[in-house]
């Protein structure tokens, strides 16, 4: 799962995007996870319902996030199990590593 997502390292952020040419958070990861026979919906929240709840995330789960304080899920990105993760952060931005921020997380889920 991490090395498919590292090849999409550098595609700019495009709300709305599912491609090589532009993608959002809940994009990436629908479309890293797509390659692997996993559907999931272009939507951070609902990937949410998806998976097992996991304590700390390994490489590949998805970690999601709150960065907005409203109580929803609001971000997601693909752990690379070291703290890290993959992800398409917001506009202006390009896929790219970011720390996985402790103070906004809701939670982990493992789709494998």
């Amino acid at each position: 799962m991490v090395q498919e997502a590292q090849t999409w390292l550098g595609v700019p952020y495009v709300w709305g995007g599912a491609s090589r040419s532009g993608v959002d958070c809940s994009g990436l990861t629908m479309e890293v996870f797509a390659n692997f026979g996993i559907s999931l919906p272009h939507s951070a929240a609902a990937q949410y319902n998806y998976g097992t709840a996991v304590s700390s995330p390994g490489a590949g789960d998805l970690a999601f996030f709150d960065f907005e304080g409203t109580g929803t899920i609001t971000h997601v990105g693909i752990a690379t199990g070291d703290g890290q993760m993959i992800d398409a952060p917001y506009p202006g931005t390009v896929v790219r590593y970011d720390p996985i921020y402790p103070q906004y997380t809701v939670g982990y889920k493992s789709l494998l």
